[in-house]
């Protein structure tokens, strides 16, 4: 049960922290979009060091999807994962809503950090886009975990710098899903056209992690 809760508070921390950002600081300026990627990639690098030896460190379905396909865990496990994701994430979502209320900070994001297709010229766009960007990052993450080929130690900071740069590209499109917990917490509270299109922000990236478990399987090196 640890390691479920350690993924509870560490998808708690990235939500919060990660959507906080971009709620405070917008994500209409280019100081706001840099800073908001900054805030996501190093939640996930603080996570990583924190809770890594524990879980390992998924915070994110589309990632313990792709831990599950690649043989790494357990479906059990992962159903353990998800349930606890998605309740960090919720919970985040809770005080961000809080936060509105009583502090003085206006939330610049209109709903609580929650993602949006609009952006990126409808459904179909922002399926494209969460689609390519979390394929790329779930392999970033199956290749710098790997236990013979991996970056070891410094995994989790090729993670987190990778996201940084994820959310540079795709801020302005969707508002960088890449991960259905994140997108969930928020758009629970959010309600109206972020809940309405949840579902693209669960889809996209489950379908795009699953993805990267064979093209990394067909790149990686043959284990002795």
């Amino acid at each position: 049960m640890k390691k479920y809760f350690a993924e509870c508070v560490g998808t708690f921390v990235l939500t919060l922290l990660g959507c906080g950002t971009a709620m405070f600081l917008g994500c209409n300026t280019p100081a706001g979009v840099v800073g908001t990627a900054i805030a996501f990639g190093l939640s996930v690098i603080a996570m990583a060091y924190t809770i890594g030896g524990v879980s390992g460190c998924h915070i994110n379905p589309a990632i313990t999807f792709g831990v599950a396909l690649a043989g790494r865990m357990s479906w059990k496990d992962a159903v353990g994962y998800w349930c606890g994701q998605v309740i960090g994430a919720i919970i985040a979502g809770a005080i961000l809503l809080l936060l509105t209320k009583v502090v003085a900070a206006p939330d610049l994001t209109g709903g609580l950090g929650s993602n949006g297709v609009a952006n990126a010229g409808g459904v179909g766009g922002a399926l494209l886009v969460e689609f390519i960007a979390t394929f790329l990052f779930v392999l970033v993450v199956l290749g710098t975990t790997d236990s013979k080929v991996g970056a070891g130690n410094f995994a989790g900071l090729a993670i987190g710098l990778s996201l940084i740069l994820i959310h540079l590209v795709c801020i302005n499109l969707t508002g960088t899903s890449v991960n259905p917990a994140r997108s969930i917490g928020p758009a629970l509270f959010a309600g109206g056209e972020a809940l309405k299109n949840v579902w693209v922000f669960i889809v996209a990236p489950m379908v795009g992690g699953a993805c990267a478990v064979p093209v990394w399987k067909a790149i990686a090196p043959e284990k002795k």
